[in-house]
């Protein structure tokens, strides 16, 4: 297990990026980030708008790496920019891609399996800033299904790898 830190949480009840990117963001509640969030297993984030959805029932979470937010186009570029749920310290989450991932906290572990990947889509380049969506090209995050129920806090946590995708050529 490696130590990590869930930096951020994101729990939008609201569709706001919807539309033509031109049109801009739609108004959403400040309140999107939480401190605490819980996770049911093959649904989702509570309280969430991709919570038991059939259409993102392989891609209900979705998960990024703190060190891959371009912030060199906005200093103060976060989940709320991305759109992303859960925003990680310490690990390259895209390169679990075909894995089973746990996160282990104060509340216990949550496991979790490593779909795909969060292709950046041209909103970033206006909720971000101009270039981000290039510059999120093969690091803009992976879409995930909780495998099972628990709770995520924001604060350390452990990272471990259940099931390891095989070596992509």
């Amino acid at each position: 297990m490696t130590g990590i830190e869930i930096v951020e949480l994101l729990v939008s009840a609201s569709h706001r990026l919807a539309g033509r990117p031109a049109d801009g963001p739609a108004d959403g509640p400040r309140d999107e980030s939480v401190t605490a969030v819980q996770v049911r297993r093959g649904l989702g984030l509570v309280g969430d708008r991709y919570y038991a959805r059939p259409a993102h029932k392989d891609a209900s979470v979705t998960f990024m790496a703190a060190e891959h937010l371009p912030r060199h186009i906005d200093p103060a570029v976060g989940l709320r920019h991305t759109r992303r749920n859960v925003l990680l310290r310490g690990v390259d989450i895209d390169a679990f891609v075909g894995s089973t991932i746990v996160l282990d906290g104060p509340s216990g572990p949550v496991a979790f399996a490593v779909n795909r990947p969060a292709r950046p889509c041209a909103w970033m380049d206006v909720t971000v800033g101009p270039g981000a969506q290039r510059a999120l090209r093969g690091k803009g995050g992976v879409r995930c299904t909780p495998l099972s129920d628990g709770v995520l806090v924001l604060g350390p946590t452990r990272f471990s790898v259940l099931d390891a995708s095989p070596p992509q050529d």
